[in-house]
């Protein structure tokens, strides 16, 4: 791969953010964000989605068996937190009831904390099934051979590890150095799919087993910090200039390239210089990914 490649990514992305701002759109469908209730389809708090970390729907003992099916023998249930108010009467200071203007009493809430049960509906439940997932596109993304064969072999070299789950979740975890994407038949265009697949790809050779760009905790840095912002653009610059190399870029997928970037450079301040360096960084990524 020659370096004018790099350049000519570099300035179409500049010229794109030089319109203005540019809408990013989710390339994937085909599952609800996250760890959802049962009951009512709607998402679960951010602490209990930590808490209960795999995405799908959850349903306590009761209503999996008040909808005719059963919790499987030895499955454990997960715990899900909320703060209820309850109301009591204020006091005064000598243990007296504090009144209003119109001598009532004063009642005030107190936020208790409770919890309960809950299993996952698809793992852990027999005789029902999910009842809000979203359908997956009708017309799926095809698979491409070349780039097929691409990622294969750079798995293969490299070492690590790739699943591909319905999900709602793309990422690559240096920690487990493993990629995980959602299935190729939640994306219904193909420089969509493989965008994202080598956008996940280009993080990992940042692993300190290969280009050791995490030395300075790119890799597990807060999300939106300066460190995680930049990596991210190395990413995305390097997906957008291998779906260029392999033929498979269009118009749609670039510019959603271009969106990503931007959203991530005004965390740093619409720095477009920034771009120059990551591309530094990009090129020598996407070498190895190609094995230039």
């Amino acid at each position: 791969m020659k370096f004018d490649i790099y350049e000519e990514i570099t300035n179409k992305i500049i010229a794109q953010l030089e319109e203005g701002i540019i809408p990013w759109e989710k390339p994937w469908t085909g599952t609800a964000a996250g760890a959802i209730s049962y009951s009512t389809g709607k998402p679960y708090s951010l602490i209990n989605q930590m808490l209960l970390s795999k995405p799908g729907e959850y349903i306590t003992f009761n209503q999996c068996q008040e909808q005719g099916g059963k919790v499987k023998k030895g499955a454990k249930a997960k715990t899900v937190v909320f703060w209820k108010v309850l109301p009591k009467e204020a006091k005064n200071t000598d243990g007296s009831a504090k009144l209003d203007e119109d001598g009532k009493p004063v009642v005030i809430g107190i936020p208790v904390l409770k919890y309960f049960q809950v299993f996952h509906v698809e793992d852990d439940c027999e005789g029902i099934a999910p009842r809000h997932e979203k359908p997956l596109p009708e017309r799926c993304a095809e698979p491409d051979a070349e780039a097929e064969a691409v990622f294969t072999d750079y798995l293969n070299r490299s070492g690590c590890r790739f699943e591909s789950v319905l999900g709602d979740r793309a990422y690559y975890s240096p920690t487990l150095d493993k990629i995980v994407l959602p299935k190729r038949e939640q994306f219904t265009d193909p420089a969509e799919y493989y965008g994202t697949l080598f956008h996940e790809a280009t993080h990992s050779t940042g692993h300190v087993t290969r280009l050791n760009r995490f030395e300075l905790g790119a890799g597990l840095a807060a999300f939106g910090s300066e460190s995680y912002s930049k990596e991210e653009l190395v990413a995305e610059i390097g997906s957008a200039a291998i779906l260029h190399e392999l033929g498979l870029e269009t118009r749609s997928s670039f510019r959603n390239n271009a969106a990503y970037i931007q959203s991530w450079l005004r965390e740093l301040r619409n720095d477009k210089r920034l771009i120059i360096s990551a591309t530094a960084r990009a090129e020598k990524a996407i070498n190895l990914i190609l094995n230039t």
